[in-house]
Order: structure tokens, then sequence, then C-alpha cells
């Protein structure tokens, strides 16, 4: 039996779905997750077990769909990157706290909520990307030297507002405090080459090109840019830094999923929660977008090394994200 994807187009909102009803065997899936990104992981569980997998798909809004469905909802799971949706939506009611002795043996503690209400499935890290031909070796190594006056006008990065880099603000006031991490961020932007823009791959091409010599990004943009004939060279003009790896270790988010409110087919959500956790859902989700694994002893990319992570929870980052919003705002980073 096949997993069933249905898509909803950006532009179309989250207002119709073409899909059947389910039946009591199936698990709904509502993912913030592209469907290429999901279907091999939705696969293998429905090949293993017979249930079967739908899942609506949308780049926003399903926090609200949720919400507006209330008990008629027919969600199980929700599927998304960062840990600031996954917050978002505990905030907003719609999931509710299971836990597992599978579960809680797979994911370590730091990557999955103390109540239960979100696990991490897989994790991806904020590396710092130096030129191979300005930046010598060992030239760089951790966040904190970003605000060095030798890097002034030498670093690219995206927004400060972008997810990615509010959970790395955040991670920053619980390692630092509110002031010392703000210090860093005033930092940080007196030391940009140009004003924030972009995403994660645009500031590796900026690298290439020459406008500076430093940026940050998730760590499996490498991987992707490598594979692509257009994008190759990108990559190969630098050198990827896991920060921080003599001290608390390189920040990580993750993607995960949290277990619907009163969702009408609750053991199987859970029995695919569990699956995503262990060895072979690790070793396919991981996989398909080159990210690390949570489960502990299952190998990570190809292309990039194991590194030290920092263990610092996730739920303490998601507490901090409003902080780091507004320090973005007091900076005018993005100014």
């Amino acid at each position: 039996m096949r997993s069933r994807i249905v898509e909803i187009a950006a532009a179309a909102g989250i207002a119709v779905i073409a899909a059947a009803s389910a039946q009591a065997t199936d698990v709904n899936v509502y993912s913030y997750r592209q469907p290429f990104l999901v279907k091999p992981l939705f696969k293998a569980f429905t090949d293993k077990t017979g249930i079967k997998v739908n899942v609506v798909f949308a780049k926003k809004g399903l926090i609200e769909r949720l919400k507006t469905e209330g008990t008629a909802s027919p969600a199980d799971l929700i599927f998304t990157v960062d840990i600031g949706r996954l917050h978002d939506a505990v905030k907003a009611g719609v999931v509710e706290p299971v836990k597992t002795d599978t579960l809680l043996a797979n994911i370590p503690a730091s990557l999955r909520d103390p109540d239960g209400n979100w696990y991490g499935l897989t994790t991806r890290t904020r590396l710092i990307y130096a030129s191979h031909d300005r930046v010598p070796e060992g030239g760089i190594e951790t966040y904190e030297q970003l605000v060095e006056p030798e890097w002034k006008g030498r670093i690219c990065t995206r927004s400060g507002k972008h997810v990615y880099m509010i959970a790395l603000i955040a991670s920053m006031i619980a390692h630092h405090g509110e002031e010392k991490a703000e210090d860093w961020l005033a930092g940080l932007k007196a030391n940009l080459a140009r004003r924030p823009q972009g995403n994660d791959r645009a500031q590796v091409k900026a690298i290439h090109a020459g406008e500076c010599d430093v940026s940050i990004g998730n760590h499996y943009y490498y991987q992707k840019m490598l594979d692509d004939p257009k994008q190759k060279a990108w990559a190969e003009a630098v050198r990827v830094v896991f920060p921080n790896q003599a001290g608390r270790g390189a920040h990580v988010n993750i993607s995960g999923a949290s277990l619907v409110k009163g969702a009408p087919n609750r053991d199987n959500a859970i029995a695919l929660l569990e699956f995503s956790s262990g060895e072979e859902g690790q070793n396919i989700y991981a996989r398909v977008n080159g990210e690390y694994p949570v489960k502990p002893g299952v190998e990570g990319p190809e292309r990039l090394t194991a590194f030290k992570a920092d263990d610092l929870p996730l739920a303490r980052v998601a507490e901090l994200r409003e902080e780091a919003g507004r320090m973005v705002d007091r900076v005018d980073y993005d100014g």
C-alpha cells in the first residue's frame, strides 16, 4: 500500500483538499515539510505496517487550520521544521503530550519537549562557511569570534528575523545572558559586508563572488550545492566549520512532529512517531535531506563528519525566541 500525498499550493492556501475521507486504519499528517522529504519515510512505514499515511502539505497556515477545525480535525500528527513552529503549536493548544518508552529511548532529552508535546526527528546545525582562499584553516572556530575586529566588512547572513537566525540568537542568550548576547548581535551586524538578504545558499554564493569571506548557514545546503551543477562552484569555494567544538558544541535545530490534540487515529499516529525515531526511519528521514539523525548510533550525512552538538535543551531555545526577536529589532540588524 502506498502513501497518498495531497499537496496544497501556497497560492491556494489550505482551503481545498483533494482527498478522499481517511479510513480508521490511516494516519493523517499535516506537514510543513515538503512531500518529497516525507514521502519515502511514510512509504516505508506503510510497507512495514500496512497503515496508510495521508498528507496535507502547506507552506503556512496549518496551525491556524487546526485551531479552526478543533475537535472535528482529521489530523493526527503535525510535521514541521524549526523548534519555533513546534513551540507555536503547543502555545496554540492544538497538540497534546505523548510519552512512550520507545520515544524516550530513541530521542535525547535535549531534542524533545519535557512534557512530551513535541519530538525532534532530525537535527540541523548552523555552520560557519569560510572562504578557502581568504580564511586560513582554523582562522575562525566559534560563533563568538564572528564579532572580532578582523571580520569587519567580511560577513554575510540572511535576515536576523528568519527562524534559523532567531534560534541561534536564542541559544546565545541562553549561554551568555541577554546583555552579552545583544552585544554579540550588535557586533555581528557591525561586521556585515552587506545588508542581510537572501537565503543560506545566497551567502555562500556571495563568498564565491568575493562579496564576503564568512557566512552562517545550515549544514545540509553544503551537500545540496555540491549536487547542483550550477552551485557546485559555490560550495567548492568554502570550507565548513562546525563552531565551538572545543567548548559547548555547535548550535542545532530540529525537524520534528507533534501529536494533534484529540487525534482520531492516536495509536497509529504514535506508531508512526516511533517508527520515525527508530533506526530504519532515522536512516530514511535523515538521508533524504542530508540531516543528522536524532537517534544515537545512526550515521549522519556522508559528506560531513560527525560533530559535537550543543546539548542546550531546545525547549529553552523556544522560550527565548520572543526575546531574540526583540533583540533583532533593538540592534536594527536588518537595517
